[in-house]
C-alpha cells in the first residue's frame, strides 16, 4: 500500500527556498539571480511560487547552497501531484482493460 501524502506537506519548493534559504542569507531576489546566473524575473517567479522548479535551477541551488537537487525536485513533484489530486475528480478518463 502506497503512503498518501497530505496536501499540506506538499510545499512549493520556491516558497520553501525563499523562507528557509534565501531570507536567512539576507539576499534580495536581484542579488540571488545574479549569483545563480538567471534573470531576476525567473528567480522572482520561482520564489513566489508562480513557476515550477526546473532540474537546471535545482542544480544551481545545489551548487550555490549545497542543497540536494534531487530533494528539491522531489518537493516539486510532490507539490505538482498534490495540486493535481486536489481536482482529480474533474479528470475524466476511460479505463483500459488489461
Amino acid at each position: 500500500m502506497a503512503i498518501k501524502l497530505h496536501p499540506s506537506f506538499a510545499v512549493h519548493p520556491g516558497a520553501w527556498l525563499k523562507t528557509e534559504i534565501v531570507a536567512p542569507h539576507g539576499l534580495s531576489v536581484t542579488e540571488l539571480a545574479g549569483k545563480l546566473g538567471v534573470t531576476r524575473q525567473a528567480m522572482s517567479n520561482l520564489l513566489n511560487a508562480h513557476a515550477g522548479l526546473s532540474a537546471e535551477m535545482a542544480i544551481r541551488f545545489e551548487k550555490a547552497f549545497g542543497l540536494r537537487a534531487d530533494t528539491l525536485l522531489r518537493m516539486q513533484a510532490a507539490h505538482d501531484l498534490a495540486q493535481a489530486r486536489a481536482h482529480e475528480g474533474d479528470i475524466r478518463v476511460e479505463r483500459v482493460a488489461a
